[in-house]
């Protein structure tokens, strides 16, 4: 059984990017799991820093759609909606070209917190990046 809302698509969240950092960076959702969302980035000039590798910032910025993403989905749209409040990253391996690939999963969905982890990934499933994202849960008034 999902933790998401129903109706979710990839292709929902694609469009919802449309127009923002995460299309200017060429983030495209790929998968939606049972309690998982994954998305890829390219390692290109979009994305690099001066020395060609790929850019810490790039990939926080990867970390935090992703979970941002991912809490929204979990949530009543019309009464709720949530921002980031702290995120972290570890970067262990620098990735020069082709594709990185992120994978959210929860580690708490609260009330009024989420806590997300993200995996950032090369084409060969070495691990670039892991950061984990505490999200707000705020309610509309």
């Amino acid at each position: 059984m999902s933790i998401f809302n129903p109706g979710i698509t990839i292709e929902s969240l694609n469009k919802l990017s449309a127009n923002t950092m995460v299309s200017h960076l060429g983030i495209e959702f790929t998968q939606i799991g049972d309690d998982f969302i994954e998305a890829k980035m390219p390692v290109d000039t979009r994305t690099q820093q001066p020395l060609g590798l790929l850019h810490g910032g790039a990939s926080v910025t990867l970390a935090e759609t992703l979970g941002s993403v991912a809490a929204t989905c979990c949530l009543d749209r019309e009464t709720q909606y949530c921002v980031g409040l702290e995120i972290n990253a570890n970067h262990v391996k620098s990735a020069k070209h082709g594709f990185v690939l992120g994978t959210t999963k929860p580690i708490h969905i609260g009330k009024k917190t989420h806590v997300w982890e993200i995996r950032i990934v090369n084409e060969q499933n070495e691990l670039i990046c892991i950061s984990r994202i505490t999200m707000a849960v705020i309610d509309k008034r």
